[in-house]
């Protein structure tokens, strides 16, 4: 393996004592055709990816030897990992993806490649050799799931074996280069400690939202892209009791459930001849007929809005879902548009009746300026009172330049007016009087 210093910069291959010479691409490019050269084809077919690792990199280290005079034994150890990956993975992306520390890999043509780490964004020092090198790359990773990308379907959107989500786009539609971007998947789900431990929320916070999902309330969870959406739903599922049975609607299947009783749905594009679409509103009128206690959306974005709320508001309370928006008004504003887009002859007063009654609660995410995930709004949908959805907040989440320390501040707020849903949830989560404690800075 490389070394934690070398993970994520690209070795330039000069030893000390010939600081001149640099293993070039083309010679890079000569190692890497004779390692494949040198591979016994009946063997490779009997062999395990673990086993081919290992006789790859034995090859390499042989081929490598060769080098032993301009490559000091780091670099040497470093070129043959990086032959390895280049014939059996996905070649100078390896290096990032056995970090796990990166979130997200965006590329942006073959010299330019940013990565997301601890919620920065920053560019990284891996490149590809060319844009056909990065294609070549491409290929390799969709291909691992049966989908392809050429330039007469030059948009690919998939998910690798190990749950991550790649999505990408290249020529002609990509102007300068291939435009890939990997949202990585943790194994281990994210737990509701760690989410306190990060000053995401406050307990107090996390006590009335579990209750809230105990109490069975329908709640939305908005925020923008990367904010953590599917990782809050995923938290917030937890709280659901073991004997219910839950089904699950995703475009890319990503939430990772515990309890037993978990049906699993996930959508399907619709193939080259454009035909095979299975979309999520498709699935969640199946789901209506699967006997489901709870359905979890993973994500609403067209006319299934209408069919949430519809399964919300006759008798599958405890929905979970989320949604694109910017605070949780404005996600009552995209709920009440998609609605619109269904086609139905609805009023506008008729569509935000159906929402107060559908949903309860609304939990807005949102990243801190130090690129720190926070809850920055829970807010009740309070009522409807002339076709206009009122909401409450119940907490909120303000932050602040402090200029003396140079950085920003802030502090989660408990609002005094106590929910309507109070009541309901007090069984699950004690008595929770709302007379507003002192901010709590973070």
């Amino acid at each position: 393996m490389i070394g934690a210093a070398t993970v994520e910069g690209t070795p330039r291959f000069a030893s000390k004592a010939n600081p001149g010479n640099v293993l070039s691409k083309p010679k890079r490019k000569d190692l890497h055709q004779l390692l494949i050269k040198s591979l016994d084809r009946g063997l490779v077919q009997k062999l395990t990816d673990s086993e081919l690792r290992v006789v790859l990199q034995r090859s390499a280290e042989e081929i490598c030897r060769g080098c032993s005079e301009i490559l000091s034994p780091v670099e040497r150890i470093a070129l043959v990992e990086e032959l390895v990956d280049e014939t059996l993975g996905f070649g100078p992306l390896e290096r990032l993806l056995r970090d796990p520390s990166i979130s997200d890999i965006l590329i942006n043509g073959p010299d330019n490649v940013f990565i997301e780490e601890n919620g920065v964004l920053r560019e990284s020092h891996v490149k590809f050799h060319s844009n056909e090198h990065l294609l070549t790359i491409l290929q390799r990773i969709v291909g691992k799931v049966g989908r392809r990308v050429d330039e007469s379907s030059p948009m690919v959107d998939a998910r690798l074996p190990d749950g991550s989500r790649v999505n990408a786009i290249i020529s002609p539609l990509a102007i300068d280069g291939a435009l890939v971007s990997i949202r990585r998947f943790r194994p281990d789900a994210i737990t509701a400690q760690e989410l306190l431990q990060s000053d995401a929320l406050t307990n107090e916070m996390l006590t009335f939202l579990a209750a809230c999902v105990r109490a069975k309330a329908n709640i939305l969870i908005t925020g923008g892209t990367g904010t953590g959406k599917t990782t809050f739903l995923n938290i917030l599922s937890s709280f659901i009791p073991p004997n219910e049975r839950i089904v699950t609607i995703e475009d890319t299947a990503e939430l990772q459930l515990k309890q037993p009783h978990v049906a699993r749905l996930e959508a399907r594009p619709p193939s080259l001849e454009g035909t095979g679409e299975v979309n999520a509103r498709d699935l969640l009128r199946n789901a209506l007929r699967m006997r489901p206690d709870r359905i979890i959306l993973g994500e609403c974005r067209g006319a299934e809005a209408f069919d949430m709320l519809q399964a919300m508001n006759t008798g599958h309370s405890g929905s979970l879902g989320t949604l694109h928006a910017n605070s949780t008004r404005d996600a009552v504003s995209r709920l009440e548009m998609l609605v619109g887009l269904t086609g139905f002859q609805l009023s506008e007063g008729q569509i935000a009746r159906q929402i107060a009654s559908a949903v309860q609660i609304i939990v807005q995410l949102a990243r801190a300026e130090d690129g720190r995930r926070k809850v920055v709004q829970i807010s009740e949908v309070a009522d409807c009172v002339n076709g206009i959805i009122e909401l409450t907040d119940i907490f909120s989440y303000d932050e602040h330049w402090d200029d003396s320390a140079k950085r920003f501040n802030g502090h989660f707020k408990r609002h005094n007016q106590p929910p309507k849903i109070l009541n309901k949830v007090k069984a699950f989560c004690g008595d929770m009087p709302f007379a507003t404690p002192p901010a709590q800075s973070i």
